[in-house]
């Protein structure tokens, strides 16, 4: 059932008539194993990526690297889930290395990321530290590739 999954990562619009023509299966067999991944939280949830610099609305997209104290018998699950209620935050991950989490986030302007930093994240008791990285370009996203004139370079290379 990996095969499922690999497939509606890549692509969540497939339908399970699709998914089934595809790996040669039933395709009630199919819809019963996607109903059975969500309700077993195994998928949580479908997304539609945008190249939002073909948009007007633009936002900017930052990682914010945070060195932070674990709390007593939670570890680093009570900061992260803090944070991750944040509407402006998309992503949080706990980082080996040489910071703890890895926050993203999007805003309209890099001076909203930077109060957000400075007034939300930057306050909390159990932050010792951050370091904001603003995204200039995506080249790719999810396994996408969102720079046109990459992907036609990228298919004469391969020639």
């Amino acid at each position: 059932m990996k095969k499922i999954l690999e497939l509606l990562e890549r692509n969540a619009c497939l339908t399970p008539e699709q998914i089934a023509v595809m790996l040669g299966r039933d395709p009630d067999a199919v819809r019963e194993q996607i109903k059975s991944f969500e309700k077993e939280n195994v998928i949580v949830g479908y997304k539609t990526i945008v190249n939002w610099e073909k948009t007007e609305n633009e936002p900017v997209t930052a990682m914010i690297e945070l060195r932070v104290t674990p709390q007593r018998g939670e570890g680093f699950d009570e900061v992260a889930k803090r944070i991750y209620q944040y509407e402006e935050v998309s992503s949080v991950y706990l980082m080996s290395g040489g910071y703890d989490l890895a926050v993203m986030l999007e805003g309209k302007s890099m001076k909203e990321v930077a109060m957000f930093v400075a007034e939300k994240l930057a306050p909390m008791e159990q932050v010792i530290s951050t370091a904001t990285h603003f995204v200039l370009k995506k080249y790719k996203i999810d396994g996408n590739i969102v720079n046109d004139k990459l992907e036609d370079t990228r298919e004469v290379i391969s020639l």
